[in-house]
């Protein structure tokens, strides 16, 4: 699978980086939208976001049948949405780091696995003008 991602601009990363929990949208197959708030979400670099299954249910069942996904940051002043495909880990370097990422936080979390969501497109998700505008 070849997927073309992009990268999201600093200010877009700062946005995402102060805000927590973060909602992330899914939908199933025949497109029933899921939104679910994530408190395990971080930028790993300009086209990479990770985030920690701790809990999901709907969202996982989501992901496995239709990889795409949406999360919004918002700071009070700025708003972007973010969209990419994700590929789910369960073993491996990357799923050893989310978990001991998740685990340095609380033990009792189960970290079943880590959601890798390769960026691609990011939209101004503030309104005003440029409302709904595609970024990058």
């Amino acid at each position: 699978m070849v997927i073309d991602m992009v990268k999201m601009p600093p200010e877009v990363q700062e946005v995402i980086n102060k805000q927590s929990p973060v909602p992330v949208a899914t939908a199933d197959p025949d497109g029933k939208p899921n939104v679910v708030f994530v408190g395990f979400l971080r930028i790993v670099d300009d086209e990479t976001i990770q985030i920690a299954d701790n809990f999901f249910d709907k969202t996982a069942a989501n992901m496995e049948a239709n990889p795409q996904v949406s999360i919004v940051g918002y700071d009070g002043k700025k708003s972007f949405q973010v969209k990419g495909r994700v590929e789910i880990v369960t073993e491996g370097p990357v799923y050893e780091d989310v978990k001991a990422w998740v685990h340095a936080k609380s033990k009792a979390l189960p970290a079943k696995a880590a959601v890798v969501m390769h960026v691609e497109e990011v939209y101004d998700a503030m309104y005003g003008p440029d409302a709904g505008k595609r970024i990058t």
